[in-house]
Order: structure tokens, then sequence, then C-alpha cells
């Protein structure tokens, strides 16, 4: 490809070519220039030598000389894409923050003859360099730079203000600026936090500043003061989610967080930190693109580098700490149950078949955390799965139904529990369980997360793990002043022991049988089960209702008019909803009443996850039958 082929190709004389590529071409139309230097690019035409080794010859070369290079992949994934699209080549070069090394770039530079150069001053004495670009006409970017320069940035200012708005919103009113000394980044996030609130009326404290590196301002996150940090390193969020770790605070119940995050750290989940990304690729792609049209003397307007700063996720946001209501804990089985629709259920010497099943996660420690979570409480459970690909759908499920999940530990000598459960056409079931992972719960396991009762108002208690680890966790609740309800299952007798821990008693009738065989009725059975140490005993009765025996109250109360379909998770919808609303404030009756409605939804659908109620819909439905039951009137005050 000669000069004269590129002339031909373009429609113009040779002289008009070498003019453009000589950056000789003032007076030559710029529809024409772009025609020409289009076509150049397209063909990869070089100059012939005596051309191309003077000063003022196109290379097609960019430069890009940083202040420092690590931390920058994607800004240079960036630049070279834009680079690459316009038919240019790109040179990288690191000054590593020194004035002498980055002087013997700017030589290297110029020797090599690059058309333009994106630059970012090591400080504002090296702008005293420009004149050796100036002098070969090499067109430059400048980028962080001075204020008083034209030059382009990310505008870390409006990311700082954005990210203390989204705490704002959150209703957060005590914050800190979670900074690093020397950091150019972090003074600009420090001012959109200031300015921030300033606009909402929020008075700026420099108590409000957090430096990473001291540790001096940790002692008042202890008092819940900020309840919100803005971070403006990623890095920096880490080290204080470990500090928080230490001092056994849990984000976001404890403290919410938004960090700004640099793409680098683009697969980074854990801890899960709700951030706003820095876009350097897009930064990057910009400021070549800008070069390039200055390279190309293509008259565009000059205007700052804007993109829109969306949060990423909300994992660690919440409401402040004062706000929250008081928590449920969840100590419990695990499973993953395999629900088989059958005509009747199995009998001994007979074969049956079904033709529809599912696998989900279940057992009831699961099932009344998920049934909590979706009445809108705060719950943690505490629990063992295996070392399996099913630990991983019990995890994703809680997660997905906002269930605090960090007392559920891996057992990698065990394989996640499992639950058959045959469920007959009339609602009627009958399970199987292989404990797996549950039966290695051990009182250790109870122990390691006290911190867990310390914010609760009720535990949640089944028999389907070992009994020294209920008990365990009875006795936990009991020091932490939570009040602990208890669901035996799958066991033949119950320890009186473990009784004087339990506040609420709740079996169905034929575990009632099975505990209590010498009372001849229900009346005197629950009198037994108090007699052993339950304060409050309700016998859920299926379709029949349920039996309450407590000091205020004795008698029966009728079910909720639902057809049944599965009755597998009655009780534990029946369990969780009557702590969510003796947590509200209601009476005994009155959440006893409201839990019957939330049994009865479960049973008339399959599963017991999914068939849990949500708040919203469960209040609805009671406002058309007994509306005085969800009323304000109806709570204790």
């Amino acid at each position: 490809m000669t000069i004269k082929d590129i002339a031909q190709l373009a429609d113009v004389s040779i002289s008009t070519v070498s003019k453009i590529m000589n950056n000789k071409d003032e007076n030559i139309n710029p529809e024409t220039r772009n025609r020409v230097l289009k076509i150049v690019k397209d063909y990869n035409y070089v100059p012939y030598g005596s051309v191309k080794n003077t000063s003022e010859a196109k290379t097609f070369v960019l430069g890009v000389l940083l202040r420092y290079i690590s931390k920058t992949n994607l800004f240079l994934n960036g630049v070279i894409s834009a680079a690459q699209a316009e038919g240019y080549s790109v040179m990288v070069y690191d000054s590593n923050g020194d004035m002498e090394h980055e002087l013997k770039n700017i030589t290297s530079l110029c020797k090599n003859h690059v058309d333009g150069v994106i630059w970012e001053p090591v400080c504002e004495q090296s702008l005293e360099y420009r004149r050796y670009f100036d002098e070969q006409n090499i067109e430059i970017c400048l980028m962080n730079a001075a204020e008083k320069q034209p030059c382009y940035f990310i505008d870390f200012e409006e990311m700082g203000y954005q990210a203390t708005q989204v705490l704002l919103d959150y209703h957060h009113r005590k914050l800190g600026c979670l900074t690093k000394e020397n950091s150019q980044r972090s003074r600009m996030v420090l001012e959109g936090f200031r300015r921030c609130l300033f606009d909402n009326n929020i008075p700026f404290s420099e108590d409000m500043k957090l430096p990473v590196e001291s540790s001096e301002w940790y002692n008042r996150i202890l008092s819940h003061v900020p309840t919100g940090i803005v971070s403006s390193h990623y890095a920096s969020s880490m080290i204080l989610m470990e500090q928080l770790g230490k001092f056994k605070f849990k984000v976001p119940y404890d403290l919410s967080l938004v960090s700004l995050r640099d793409d680098v750290r683009e697969d980074i989940r854990f801890p899960g930190i709700s951030s706003i990304k820095i876009p350097y690729y897009e930064f990057g792609n910009f400021v070549c693109g800008r070069l390039i049209r200055q390279c190309e003397k293509q008259e565009t307007p000059d205007e700052p580098f804007r993109v829109e700063y969306p949060l990423e996720n909300t994992f660690s946001l919440g409401a402040p700490f004062s706000s929250h209501t008081k928590r449920i804990v969840v100590v419990g089985s695990i499973n993953i149950d395999v629900t088989l629709n059958v005509n009747e259920l199995p009998q001994p010497g007979k074969t049956i078949s079904t033709n529809k099943h599912s696998v989900i996660p279940g057992g009831k420690g699961a099932n009344q955390s998920v049934g909590v979570a979706k009445l809108e409480n705060e719950v943690a459970l505490i629990g063992r799965v295996g070392n399996d690909y099913d630990s991983t759908l019990v995890y994703t499920c809680m997660e997905e139904h906002h269930v605090d999940i960090q007392g559920i530990r891996r057992d990698i000598r065990a394989e996640t529990g499992k639950a058959y459960i045959h469920v007959q056409n009339d609602g009627e079931s009958m399970i199987t369980i292989l404990a797996g992972a549950n039966q290695n719960l051990s009182p250790a396991d109870v122990n390691h997360y006290e911190d867990l009762f310390e914010h609760s108002e009720y535990c949640l208690l089944q028999t389907e793990v070992p009994e020294a680890a209920v008990f365990e966790a009875a006795r936990q609740a009991h020091k932490h002043g939570v009040k602990n309800i208890l669901k035996p299952a799958a066991i033949n007798q119950i320890n009186h022991s473990l009784m004087q821990y339990i506040d609420i008693f709740v079996p169905n009738r034929k575990e009632a049988e099975i505990l209590c065989p010498e009372k001849p009725d229900i009346e005197s059975k629950a009198e037994a089960f108090q007699a052993m140490g339950a304060r409050t005993v309700i016998i859920t009765l299926g379709h029949h209702g349920c039996y309450i025996k407590d000091d205020s109250f004795c008698g029966y109360l009728p079910a909720a008019d639902f057809v049944p379909v599965d009755t597998t998770g009655a009780a534990d919808a029946f369990i969780a909803t009557l702590a969510v609303y003796l947590l509200n404030g209601h009476s005994l009756v009155n959440a006893a009443k409201i839990a019957t409605y939330a049994a009865g939804f479960c049973v008339s659908r399959q599963g017991v996850i999914p068939a849990m109620i949500d708040r919203n819909s469960l209040e609805t439905y009671i406002a058309r039958k007994e509306p005085e039951l969800v009323s304000t009137h109806s709570c204790l005050v």
C-alpha cells in the first residue's frame, strides 16, 4: 500500500494525503481529513521512512502515562478497546509516583513520536514537563491533575454523595465516612459526604471522619454511633468487617455499610458489602476517545466524564439499630424435603406409585425460620448442613428469604439431612427422616453463636436435633431473657429438666399421646405438661383447631376454614406466626388465632416453605374475616 493507493481510494491528491499524514492540514476540509484517516487506518498504511522519521508524521500510536499502574487494569482495558476500534495502538508507561521516572517516560514517548498521550501527572510540578509534548505537537489528555488545568476525572465526590444518600434513604442519621490518609479519592468522597449531609440539613462534625489507619473511633461503634458508614475504598471496608467480627457486630443488623468498589474486584462477593462500582473501564474508554478526536482534529464539545453510579446490591444495608424489632432465633433441623404425592399412604406389603414430586429445602428449623422471615421479622437460624450440593440449595433458599445464615455450619463428615414425605390426597402425610448433619449439631455449635440470643425475644426449638443441643439452646435463651417455644417431634419421651426452660410447649395430638400416655384426654395431658415445667401448653388438633392452657386462658380455639392439600408444615407455620405476633404485642389468644389462619394457608398449598404466607396476604385475609384480630386494639399496651 503506497501513498498513491491511499489517494486513489480517498479520491484526493497525493499532496492532500501527505499534508494530512504530516499534520499540515489546516486548510483541508474536516470531512476529507476524516475520510483519508479512516482509509489509512483500515489499510494499516505506514509512510515511507523519510516521512516517518519527521517528528510531525502520524504513527497512529497513543501513549498512556500513569502515576501508578497498579489496580488500573480495567481502565487500560477501556483505553485499549477505544484505541483499537479507531485503528490505534497503545504504549503504556508507569511513573511509579516518581517525577524523575516520569520525565524518562515522557522522553521515551516523544522519541516514539506518539500522536497523543493520556497523562496522569505525578504531582502539580510535573505539569512543567508539558513543554516536551508541546514542542513535538503531541496531543494531551490530562487526568486527575490540578483543578486549574483542563483535565478529566472520575467524580468521586458525586459517588460519595450518592453513597451517603443511600444511607439517608434507609433512615440513618448517625453517619461516618471511612477514609484513607493521603488519598485524593478519600478527600473527594468525604467532600461528597459533607455536601449530602448539608443538603439534608444534617450537621457535619469532624468525628464523622473515620481514618482506617486509626482504631480510636471503633469504641463509638459499640454504642451504635454511627449506625451507617460510607467507605471510599473496598479494602478498607473489608478491614472494617473483620474488626466488626471481633466485636461480634453483624452487618447490617448492627451497622449498615456502603463502599466504593474497584472494577478489578468484580468477582468478590464475600462478605457481602453493598457497593457502588468505580467505572474505570468506562473512564478509560471515554478519555481515549477524547484524545483520538483531538489527534484527528474533530470538533466536539469539551464536556466532563459523566455516568450513573447505581448501587450494586443491598447486602449490607438495613434500618438503623434503634428501629429494629426484636429478633427470633431458631435452633433446629435443616433438611432437603423430597415430597411424593400419592393416592394413599404406604402400607406393608403394598406398592404405590406417584406421578408428582418435589425437592426443596425444609426441616422444622428451616421451615420456621422462613415462616418468621415472610412475616417481616428478623430471624437467625442455628443448625448444620452437609458438605454437598444440597447444602448450597439450603444457603440459597435461606438467603432469598432474608434469613440470617451465620449460624448454619457445614459438616464435612456428613450429608445434608433428608425428609421423605408421602402426601395423601386429603392432605395427610407420612414422613421418614434421614438425620444427616442434623444429628451432629452440638452444644458447642449453639454456644459459638451465643450473641444471636442477645438481641432476641423468642427462641424456637424442635427435637429433630440432638437433645443436648436443644437443652443448651434453651439454657442460653433463658440466660439472655429469651422465651422458649418447643415443638416436640420424633421423640418418645420428654426430658423434665428441659421442660423447666420452656415457656410455650406445642405438641400435636399424636405427640401429646406419645409423651403423656397415662392421661386420658387433652385437658389432663396439658395439665401434666404444665406440671413438668412448661408455663403455657398449646396442643394442636389439626382441623379441630387447638387447645390452650395458660394462666390467662384455658380452652379450645377452632381451626381456620381451609381445604387441606398438604398438612406437613402446619405446625411450623403455626409456631412461626405465634412467635411473631406475640413479639408484636398481641395477646396469647389473639396470636394463636392469627397462627391458625397461617397454618390454614400453609395446608392449602403443596410443600412447606413455598406455602408459608407473607404478612400482607395474611393480614389482608384476616381483616375480611376477623378485622379486630389485626387491629391495633388487639395488641397489648
